[in-house]
């Protein structure tokens, strides 16, 4: 019966969360009972305790820095025009406007790291007007949600705070594991537009001739500067302080909350307005990931206090599944779970489970992180309930339908199992650039 504790725990939080209830009050009250029910009223004795060290940890300063940035580049209406100009830039090319949405989700991912708030502005911005060029609905949507995913995975992306924070990883290393595995997500993405524009060139047209025209003599290169050129250099000065060991994860994303602001300032797009919803949002967003945190804290307590981590490292043992099996079972598990529940609900419930069990077969955890983070994105992707999925349909125009949007996803999550496969088959990708840089 004891040893059957850990698996009831995980089974009444699957069953409480299919019946919607809410995963942070879920998480935390479960936990709390069942650690009283097993270990009686000292459970609260070291409660308080865990709770308070990780409410401390001057790493997770970092989450409402980074989501003030992001959202700061949003709600200014910079990242508007950043897609607007980028579509115009790469306008004269078959598929240009298709081109120009993955470059700035991918700058977007860059700066936001926040994957419904990308797709919904991706998705009310470029949406219409691919549509009003000529574009199939398919090659629309399907550029535009996944695109918008990009934020899981190109650093500096919250994904890779909470995860790095849970696996023990540096943030830093995380951040620079996960450089080339995106940009060769995002390289893989355009090869598929490029082709399919030069095959269907139907699909995917060119921009008209008098809209580029219109764009070039209307001052292209102080627009492209203010667009592009300046949230770069912005995006720049926080990973580059991070990679070249000038800043803390932490101290980066202060300046990039700081830097956002300046460039909004310098735009003359920032009142008081602007300032309110910026921290509105963000507050909440703080309040939602750290409250999970505090139930998955109590969980993981309660988890441990059971054994449950040993009776799984047991099982695993006993079933004499070595690394590679157990990694193929964790994979589909999370891809799976990605359906239903937020990526910061898996990151705080399945990931401090299977760590000790990867740390105990001997496997690199820097490598399992960036896996875990691009089996997510693939998930958010995935029909029938791909979360991204369901913000681009809630702001899609009229005329797109949901099959055009689970059509049109398909050739992406193609590509997604292929990088992710990629980094299987190589763990290098992961490993190689951050221990380049450790390299005197």
């Amino acid at each position: 019966m004891i040893e059957s504790m850990p698996l009831l725990l995980f089974l009444v939080l699957f069953v409480l969360m299919l019946f919607g209830f809410p995963v942070a009050f879920t998480l935390g009250g479960v936990s709390v009972l069942m650690g009283v029910m097993t270990f009686g009223f000292d459970f609260f004795n070291l409660l308080p305790l865990r709770v308070w060290g990780v409410m401390t940890n001057y790493v997770l300063i970092a989450v409402p820095l980074f989501v003030y940035m992001g959202v700061m580049l949003e709600k200014s209406g910079l990242a508007e025009e950043l897609l607007e100009t980028m579509a115009l830039l790469f306008g004269r090319l078959r598929g240009g406007l298709a081109i120009s949405i993955v470059v700035v989700g991918a700058m977007l991912g860059a700066s936001t790291g926040i994957v419904g708030a990308t797709v919904v502005t991706m998705g009310l911005l470029s949406l219409p007007t691919m549509m009003r060029r000529g574009y199939a609905p398919t090659v629309a949507t399907g550029t535009v949600a996944a695109s918008g995913t990009l934020g899981q995975i190109i650093p500096p992306s919250i994904v890779l705070v909470l995860l790095g924070s849970i696996l023990n990883v540096s943030i830093g290393d995380m951040f620079m594991g996960a450089v080339l595995p995106g940009f060769i997500l995002v390289g893989l993405y355009l090869v598929w537009l490029i082709a399919l524009a030069l095959m269907r060139p139907d699909l995917a047209p060119a921009m008209p001739a008098e809209d580029l025209a219109e764009f070039r003599a209307e001052g292209m290169v102080k627009r492209v500067l203010q667009a592009f050129v300046l949230p770069f250099v912005l995006i720049l000065a926080v990973l580059g302080s991070i990679f070249a060991g000038v800043a803390s994860p932490t101290e980066a994303a202060a300046v990039g909350a700081l830097g956002a602001t300046l460039l909004t300032i310098g735009q003359s797009k920032f009142s008081l307005d602007t300032l309110r919803a910026v921290m509105s949002e963000t507050t909440h967003l703080t309040c939602m990931v750290f409250f999970i945190l505090v139930g998955a804290t109590s969980f993981g307590l309660v988890f441990r206090g059971m054994q449950g981590d040993a009776y799984l490292t047991q099982l695993i043992l006993d079933a004499e599944m070595g690394p590679n099996a157990f990694l193929a079972l964790v994979m589909v598990i999370i891809f799976i779970a990605g359906f239903f529940i937020d990526f910061i609900e898996i990151t705080f419930i399945i990931v401090p489970v299977v760590a000790p069990i990867f740390e105990t077969l001997g496997v690199n955890l820097l490598w399992i992180g960036i896996l875990i983070a691009m089996n997510l994105q693939t998930s958010f992707l995935t029909p029938p309930f791909g979360f991204s999925l369901f913000y681009l349909k809630g702001v899609a125009p009229e005329g797109v339908e949901t099959g055009h949007i689970y059509r049109g996803i398909v050739p992406f999550i193609i590509i997604q199992l292929i990088g992710l496969g990629l980094v299987i088959a190589f763990p290098e990708m992961a490993t190689w650039f951050p221990e380049w840089l450790a390299t005197p």
